[in-house]
């Protein structure tokens, strides 16, 4: 039997297959360790951002503060996890920009998002690695990232706190504010869909997808992958 040969971001790696039993099934590399080992760091100190922001954000939520040591301790190792969040999702950028550069199929797919709510793949422009919707999330958050790191770098009085007036730092905190809201709500909404569509959770947990879900979701991806020899037939119904 031939295997095929991964060649994502320019690495080869061949195609994994599970020969054990009926049915047969392909796995699909789609991340290397680095990459889901960024990807995770850059969760957790997301994570780690969002729990200590929200603890300064409103008096309703200050019991966070006991997480990270009281509210002086938050208050001093917010800044920081921000500063590295930054610099763990600069390497993400490296990585993945190129990948997430919009082209005419983004456009097909948005024109159809109805059908990608009620899951008719069968009527979706066949995709390469991501979808216009992943591509909107990168996009997204590296605009609001860089957003809240320059704000943020307004409103540290520790080191920065003598380079700007009051008034510019009460601007830089409203949009701190605004942009850390609609990150949490892109990260949210991201989480969703990777729970929503069957599948998915394993690219960033065990690095491979398997064949039919490659073929659902991200077809021309998968053909390239394949070298162009994947058999045209129905769709996956089953997604996984």
């Amino acid at each position: 039997m031939t295997i095929h040969t991964d060649i994502r971001d320019g690495e080869t790696r061949p195609l994994h297959q599970d020969k054990g039993g009926a049915p047969e099934v392909i796995y699909v590399p789609r991340y290397t360790g680095l990459q889901r080992v960024n990807h995770w760091i850059t969760a957790i100190l997301f994570t780690l951002l969002t729990l200590s922001g929200l603890a300064m954000f409103s008096p309703y939520l200050f019991s966070l503060t006991g997480l990270f040591g009281g509210g002086q301790a938050t208050r001093s190792i917010h800044p920081w996890f921000g500063v590295a969040l930054a610099v763990s999702f600069v390497f993400l950028f490296i990585r993945f920009w190129r990948l997430n550069i919009p082209n005419r199929d983004d456009v097909e797919w948005t024109k159809k998002i109805g059908d990608v709510v009620t899951n008719r793949e069968d009527r979706l422009p066949e995709l390469g690695k991501y979808n216009a919707g992943q591509k909107m999330v990168f996009w997204g958050q590296t605009g609001l990232i860089a957003v809240m790191l320059v704000s943020g770098i307004m409103i540290w009085n520790t080191y920065f706190g003598g380079l700007t007036t009051i008034e510019t730092q009460r601007w830089a905190l409203l949009a701190h504010s605004l942009a850390a809201v609609i990150a949490i709500a892109i990260i949210v909404v991201h989480i969703y869909a990777g729970i929503w569509v069957r599948g998915t959770g394993r690219a960033m947990v065990r690095g491979t997808v398997t064949g039919g879900w490659a073929y659902r979701h991200h077809r021309k991806w998968f053909r390239q992958l394949a070298g162009g020899n994947v058999r045209k037939g129905p769709v996956d119904k089953r997604g996984s």
